[in-house]
């Protein structure tokens, strides 16, 4: 379904990637694609968004006016599949590029166990970077999932900085047996979390590169903290 807004207010980029990020945020929504030049906001959600709730989300210096919504059908759900492909690849490629990183350290002198903990810390630093880009942003995403966070939102503030001081660990092999519990037992708790939205067929964002990149909650994200997790325990039994 897509749903045609006009926004009056936004003065900068800033105000569209905000008005982006809250419609974002919204159940249900799947893309949000905002243009600052013509005021226009258009919103892909598999059901009707309430308008509501639009202007609940938005501040009040932002005017909504409700233009269209249309029922894309079949050929809306193929373009909402194109859409997590293409909405995904900034994470695939982020992937394969700690993954090569991670290959290059080592090989030489090559050791599974230091690759594991270099992919784990550059992971941890890398992810950590688009967080902090937007503390705020992401802790609101965050707690949208994660069971902690939704209970204490401190936790979603200071989770990016969390994943910078495990990533430093990994790669300065400074506690690692510490870092290895640690990482099973947050990443183990926001699993949790994913597999619960995944379960229950909610379409939300996936806070995993913060706000920067609109990326939904998808298999994709159960994948990539399950992967950390087994690499977690391989290290700490080996």
């Amino acid at each position: 379904m897509k749903s045609t807004l006009k926004i009056s207010g936004m003065t900068c980029e800033g105000c569209r990637s905000s008005v982006k990020d809250k419609l974002g945020s919204l159940d249900g929504v799947d893309d949000v694609k905002v243009d600052l030049a013509s005021g226009e906001a258009v919103i892909y959600s598999k059901n009707p968004v309430s308008f509501s709730l639009i202007r609940e989300i938005l501040p009040a210096k932002y005017s909504v006016t409700k233009e269209e919504t249309l029922n894309l059908d079949i050929q809306g759900d193929k373009i909402n599949k194109v859409s997590k492909v293409e909405q995904l690849k900034p994470l695939f490629i982020i992937l394969a590029y700690i993954l090569i990183a991670s290959i290059l350290l080592n090989y030489k002198n090559w050791s599974s166990s230091n690759a594991m903990l270099d992919f784990m810390g550059l992971f941890y630093i890398v992810f950590s970077f688009f967080k902090i880009l937007d503390i705020k942003g992401f802790s609101m995403s965050f707690r949208m999932y994660d069971p902690v966070a939704k209970k204490a939102p401190l936790y979603g503030s200071i989770y990016p900085f969390i994943e910078v001081l495990l990533g430093m660990m990994f790669l300065t092999r400074f506690e690692v047996k510490i870092a290895l519990i640690l990482t099973v037992v947050v990443l183990g708790i926001t699993t949790i979390g994913v597999t619960q939205t995944l379960v229950s067929k909610r379409t939300i964002k996936c806070a995993c590169l913060g706000t920067t990149l609109n990326l939904p909650m998808t298999e994709a994200t159960f994948i990539e903290n399950a992967l950390m997790i087994i690499m977690a325990f391989s290290l700490i039994f080996s």
